[in-house]
């Protein structure tokens, strides 16, 4: 019976880490999310990295992307941007793909 604990084990560790990364890769696709919004919006630096925090915090208001999306919605049309919501759900793809490369890169 060794043999299947041992296997158990593993997919149970093997299931722990894939979902450590993708809460990592979710809140770093947030964070580079976060400042392609600031910068439409034309935020200074500063103001840039505490955006950034509060577009990652948004996503623990519910299951799933749409919270970060109503936030960038609701943020961006109170700072006179005109956009689509199309363009963010593109953005979230694109930052998504480079959150997945820059973990990797960093193991």
């Amino acid at each position: 019976m060794t043999m299947f604990d041992d296997r158990e084990r593993a997919f149970e560790a093997k299931f722990a880490r894939d979902g450590e990364m993708a809460f990592r890769v979710t809140a770093r696709r947030n964070r580079l999310l976060g400042h392609w919004a600031a910068g439409r919006m034309g935020l200074t630096p500063e103001e840039t990295d505490s955006y950034a925090t509060a577009v990652v915090q948004a996503d623990f208001e519910e299951v799933g992307d749409e919270d970060v999306v109503r936030k960038l919605v609701s943020d961006l049309t109170a700072a006179g941007v005109t956009f689509e919501e199309a363009e963010i759900r593109q953005a979230m793809a694109d930052a998504a793909v480079e959150a997945r490369r820059q973990l990797l890169e960093s193991m």
